[in-house]
């Protein structure tokens, strides 16, 4: 019985960026990247593709992965949840005698990750207190959400989440305003028990995981911004690739 698998959702029917998961980054598949960073992720058994692609599963397969079944096609649309990929991973392993204890959820939109990072997250959920529903990631947005806006059905701004329409404090110092956190993608644990008790994925009581700032991929542009990235930092890939 495993105990902590990684579970990387890849369907193929991307629209903003087509076959954006096996799309080629470094000279990897873009799947390839968190693939790679769970099969060494101290602590994780498993590594599971839920992909709605025999292409995709193949692929998979070959870097190393399990891809043990097909996603159906009706929770493998632009409107399907990450519950649904998720309980339907959880029911085939189930009926397979080997539903673990923990999900490590690992997007393959964020491929820019520190193994030891995803271990010390796995570590500190199975340390938490009994209250604690699901770990989340998240880095530290530039800007306070708090000076962001609204368009109400009148055509004018107002400040988000409120009533306020006279913006000037929005001018502020951001040292003025509380810090917020934009989910990243970078790692969430998830308690198997928790989602079949409550039919919820993370729940009420998240325990934050702050990372460093990563780019998620979403378009063309953020494609570009990572390859700029590896050109400027070639160690985010060695560190990855060039361990056995």
């Amino acid at each position: 019985m495993s105990n902590v698998i990684a579970l990387i959702p890849a369907r193929s029917g991307s629209k903003g960026v087509p076959n954006k998961n096996i799309r080629m980054l470094g000279g990897q598949p873009l799947i390839s990247w968190s693939i790679k960073a769970a099969k060494i992720t101290k602590g994780i058994e498993r590594v599971i593709v839920s992909t709605d692609s025999e292409e995709y599963a193949n692929l998979a397969i070959k870097l190393g992965a399990e891809a043990p079944f097909l996603r159906p096609p009706e929770i493998s649309g632009d409107q399907s949840t990450d519950y649904d990929f998720i309980i339907h991973t959880l029911d085939w392993l189930s009926l397979h005698g080997d539903e673990p204890r923990y999900i490590v959820h690992v997007r393959p939109t964020t491929p820019f990750r520190d193994p030891t990072l995803i271990g010390k997250a796995v570590e500190i959920f199975q340390n938490s207190a009994k209250h604690i529903t699901s770990l989340r990631s998240a880095h530290e947005m530039s800007e306070s959400a708090y000076k962001t806006f609204e368009i109400t059905t009148e055509g004018r701004f107002k400040a988000i989440g409120g009533e306020l329409i006279a913006l000037d404090s929005a001018n502020n110092a951001r040292q003025q305003f509380p810090s917020t956190y934009q989910a990243n993608g970078y790692v969430d644990v998830l308690s198997t028990r928790f989602i079949r008790n409550s039919g919820l994925i993370h729940g009420d009581w998240v325990l934050p995981f702050i990372t460093p700032k990563v780019v998620e991929v979403d378009t063309e542009d953020d494609f570009l911004l990572l390859e700029y990235q590896l050109s400027r930092t070639p160690s985010i890939a060695t560190k990855l690739f060039n361990r056995g």
